[in-house]
């Protein structure tokens, strides 16, 4: 190691074994702040860099967070042509949105300049798991560096396994539990929570998040430090990002603070309110001088500020809501389902002024997602799709791909229903849903949640439970510590509030949740509160989706294509594929249906026959399980079978499926054949009796005259 390298290091100790080593100095000392964050052998490279000055028409903070997992981690080489990473997978845009969401309200708010965070699985033991490191390993690069931060933060995973928590569990330990919770905090609080579980109660998942919060509490007092050992990070860098006038903002209070209170006091709707807050903005605007109006970025962050907290303090004095709602109410639901005839299943929910159009897709196992990732590979049955086009909140722009709020919007909806999908025997397809929002006011992905359950259940998929979901918030005070907890917040109360806590379940319990905060300090009295308040609000919804359809349909629509699955021998696989694939391509032309099949870890094969026809459906059946389970050949009895190949010498005629016989040119009438071709012909069905066996080729041997009357001799 050079001697003009500073490393250094501090270690956490997680328990039961698990370290985690954070060291700096030695790896991208050109970045602004650099770690590599160890545990086992898997291993992460986080740098942060930030722009010395801010651009002149940002008034905003351009972070950009980004996780990438290396495939060389691994051990492996990407898969396609050209052999190196491409996009990023959605499992690492889902990585970056827990990693953004819990940095981002740590920096100052005034902070605009381009802060760029990169964190890169480089070695992976394929048990410790990347993600759970990837926000102590951004936060780390941040506190060894002098961009301005409120940091430090960690996240953790968070597991139950057998009744105790697990922090940052391995993959097999994760397989064993029933709550897998990532917590993000700072040393004293909680910022952000994602997570699913098996249907548990409020009560159990305040509790998984307390143990989240203790484990991050000594994570950051251990970046603290390191930070402490770095001689960059003990200053942070001067900044000057916004002007400020004073005298304008007070005038902008003075005069439209108590006009904005008015407009809440009113409870309107989206459009009335949003015209109303407009005319009060232009109206102030008209009475500035052409020197103060120059300066309209400066008027529209100190009106934004002045309304925020007209809109805030309304809510806490008068407890009335930007709609006129009380603080527990929830808005107008409408459902309706089967509204698409030719989708296999569909649901409209409709909840104030969000709406989502879902869609069931059934398929076979070969419209399964095929998953070749640097750390997972394999297939997904359950597929769901969330789309947010710019329509549904009346706006227009250009579509430029998937973004990564729609791919975690998914997520979350996806892990909420997943929870409560049937066994692959009760209901054997790959399953697609697809949720287009029409229209967005409000916790979209909760109405994702819900108008799912209905579509699959229009579809007579037979969940084990039906699932709801809510959006709750938060308004409180940072002074007085007065607050109030909304139910089924709006789009508003989403983005002046403190919190957007989403949760989701069934009549049991909790089967995922999404919480984001903007505050500090919450108390867990609060968030109990809010817990037992959602569960109200969602029991409520769930209600109302029920008084549409109440369960599942007791069959899947007539156009959806039926599966027959069963389970056949292990080494019977290879006799029902036959050589190159031609005894299963065969049953596919002859029958129409589609066969697929799969070895399963007890020893056995899994064989999924699909089509949309009952007939071919029982003929491809029947005829696998001919090969899978061959009946005895008697000696002596008769078959018919299909004349597989034609010699000189005879026919090799098909007796059951997967077993031939040698039907010779001396068995194929009393009367003398002079060639095989006359009596014959390659897959004509004919009837014989097994006479026997062949003692050197062990090939049973056939007769067709036998069956025919013996000619009295001359």
């Amino acid at each position: 190691m050079s001697n003009d390298l500073q490393v250094f290091s501090k270690t956490i100790d997680l328990g039961d074994g698990k370290v985690i080593t954070i060291e700096t100095g030695k790896l991208a000392k050109q970045a602004d702040g650099s770690v590599v964050v160890r545990m086992g052998d898997t291993m992460l490279l986080a740098t942060a860099v930030s722009a010395k000055d801010a651009r002149d028409d940002v008034d905003f903070l351009p972070l950009t967070v980004d996780y990438r997992e290396k495939y060389a981690a691994a051990g492996r080489f990407p898969g396609g042509f050209f052999k190196r990473e491409a996009r990023p997978s959605d499992g690492e845009v889902l990585t970056m949105r827990l990693v953004d969401r819990a940095l981002r309200p740590m920096f100052p708010k005034d902070y605009h300049a381009d802060t760029q965070v990169m964190v890169q699985l480089m070695s992976s033991d394929k048990e410790n798991m990347p993600d759970a490191l990837a926000g102590l390993a951004a936060s780390a690069a941040l506190a060894v560096s002098d961009i301005p931060f409120d940091g430090p933060i960690s996240e953790v995973r968070v597991a139950r396994i057998d009744g105790k928590f697990c922090i940052n569990p391995t993959f097999e330990e994760l397989k064993k539990a029933d709550m897998d919770l990532m917590v993000a905090g700072t040393i004293d609080t909680i910022v952000m929570v994602e997570g699913e579980m098996d249907e548990v109660t409020e009560q159990d998942l305040v509790d998984g998040i307390a143990a989240g919060a203790a484990a991050i509490t000594v994570h950051c007092q251990v970046q603290l430090e390191l930070a402490a050992l770095v001689e960059k990070s003990k200053v942070k860098r001067e900044y000057s990002h916004e002007d400020s006038d004073e005298d304008l903002y007070e005038a902008i209070k003075a005069a439209c603070y108590q006009p904005c209170y008015d407009v809440a006091k009113k409870g309107s709707a989206k459009e009335e309110r949003s015209a109303a807050f407009k005319e009060i903005k232009n109206n102030f605007f008209d009475t500035l001088t052409e020197e103060q109006q120059a300066n309209k970025y400066l008027f529209n962050q100190y009106f934004s500020k002045v309304q925020k907290s007209g809109v805030r303090d309304c809510m806490l004095e008068e407890r009335i809501r930007l709609d006129g709602r009380k603080s527990t109410d929830i808005r107008n639901i409408w459902c309706e389902v089967d509204y698409l005839p030719s989708a296999h299943g569909s649901a409209i929910f409709t909840r104030g002024e969000t709406q989502s159009l879902t869609t069931l897709t059934l398929g076979s196992k070969m419209d399964e997602q095929l998953i070749d990732g640097a750390l997972r590979q394999g297939t997904e049955k359950f597929l769901l799709h969330y789309n947010f086009p710019p329509f549904c909140t009346g706006e227009s722009r250009p579509l430029r791909g998937t973004s990564r709020r729609e791919v975690g919007h998914g997520n979350l909806a996806l892990r909420a229903l997943k929870k409560v999908l049937p066994s692959l025997e009760d209901n054997p397809y790959t399953m697609r849903i697809v949720s287009e929002i029409l229209e967005s006011n409000g916790s979209s992905s909760m109405a994702t949640v819900c108008a799912g359950t209905l579509a699959m259940m229009d579809g007579g998929v037979p969940l084990i439970r039906p699932v709801s979901g809510i959006a709750m918030g938060l308004i409180m005070d940072p002074d007085t510590k007065k607050y109030i907890v909304l139910s089924d917040i709006l789009g508003d109360e989403d983005h002046l509030g403190d919190m957007d806590f989403k949760v989701t379940g069934t009549t049991k319990g909790i089967t995922a949740c999404q919480m984001d905060m903007k505050i500090q300090g919450l108390e867990s009295s609060v968030l109990t509160e809010a817990l037992m308040q959602s569960k109200e609000g969602r029991l409520h919804i769930l209600g109302e989706m029920l008084k549409t359809l109440d369960a599942p349909r007791a069959d899947y629509k007539d156009h959806a294509p039926r599966i027959v699955s069963f389970n056949v021998p292990n080494d019977m696989i290879g006799a029902i594929i036959g050589p190159g694939g031609k005894i299963i391509q065969e049953i596919q032309k002859t029958t129409t249906a589609n066969i697929s099949i799969e070895e399963l870890d007890n020893g056995e094969g899994r064989v999924e026959v699909t089509s949309d026809n009952g007939t071919a459906m029982k003929e491809a059946v029947d005829w696998v399980k001919k090969i899978a389970f061959p009946p005895i050949v008697e000696v002596g009895e008769t078959y018919e079978g299909k004349v597989k190949t034609i010699m000189a010498y005879g026919a090799f005629v098909e007796i059951i499926p997967g077993q031939d016989g040698l039907l010779h040119i001396s068995e194929l009438a009393w009367d003398r054949v002079e060639k095989v071709e006359d009596v014959l012909k390659e897959g004509e069905l004919v009837k014989f009796k097994v006479t026997g066996k062949d003692p050197k080729t062990g090939k049973l041997k056939l007769s067709k005259k036998v069956l025919m009357p013996k000619p009295e001799k001359a």
